[in-house]
């Protein structure tokens, strides 16, 4: 076989490979996972879906025991946002490991502590409750990437502290996070405080409306694509 031909016929045989691995290869598997703000209906997460699928990022699959709501548009809204739900309560129910082993997510986003601050549960309390989250996350997958947010305010007209607890509780976050990160399973930190107004973006002091749906997308937009692409 001439050269020429030899590097013709190569060539097609390398393009070919290529499109079939692009093809076949698993998409990322992202676990939304937090209380109400994440799953009722969380609308946010229909918004950083469609930014990601505007932006050619395809190569994901969102998942969880929990199906997405209405939202005005379809999108992959499978999700692990309880209501009501406590990251202490969490842990002593030693809920998510049967979560993790029907979902297998490869990242995790964290939006949690919202209902724990509201019961004046301690940043300590929460952050330790963390942990054992942590702990159960990366032994589902060791290479875990777990994305953790400082939580959005909340003013609600029974809980006059709360506002001064999410803070104290969101200020907690970095420090944490940087002890208990590791090479191979990062702990990112984001920040979906900044910027976000109980008063213009809420509709009951703790909720997101249309306007705080759009701020947590954005948000969670750029750490959530580090996490795909690294």
């Amino acid at each position: 076989m001439a050269l020429k031909q030899l590097i013709r016929v190569l060539g097609v045989v390398l393009a070919t490979a290529f499109f079939v691995t692009a093809q076949t290869a698993s998409p990322v598997r992202i676990m939304a996972f937090g209380d109400s703000i994440t799953g009722s209906p969380g609308c946010w997460r229909a918004l950083l879906w469609r930014k990601l699928q505007t932006a050619g990022i395809t190569n994901t699959k969102f998942v969880g025991t929990l199906a997405g709501q209405g939202c005005g548009f379809t999108y992959d809204g499978a999700n692990e946002g309880h209501g009501g739900y406590l990251a202490t309560g969490i842990v002593s129910n030693k809920q998510l490991p049967g979560w993790l082993s029907q979902t297998h997510p490869d990242v995790v986003m964290m939006h949690l502590g919202t209902n724990d601050v509201w019961s004046n549960k301690t940043p300590d309390e929460i952050l330790a409750a963390f942990t054992t989250l942590v702990e159960w996350m990366r032994a589902s997958k060791p290479a875990m990437k777990i994305l953790v947010a400082q939580i959005i305010p909340m003013n609600p007209p029974n809980c006059k502290e709360c506002g001064a607890r999410v803070v104290a509780f969101n200020k907690a976050i970095p420090d944490w996070a940087a002890n208990k990160t590791s090479t191979a399973s990062p702990i990112m930190v984001v920040d979906c405080w900044t910027g976000f107004d109980t008063a213009k973006d809420t509709g009951d002091g703790v909720h997101p409306n249309s306007s705080g749906n759009e701020k947590l997308a954005t948000c969670w937009y750029a750490p959530l694509v580090k996490a795909i692409k690294g």
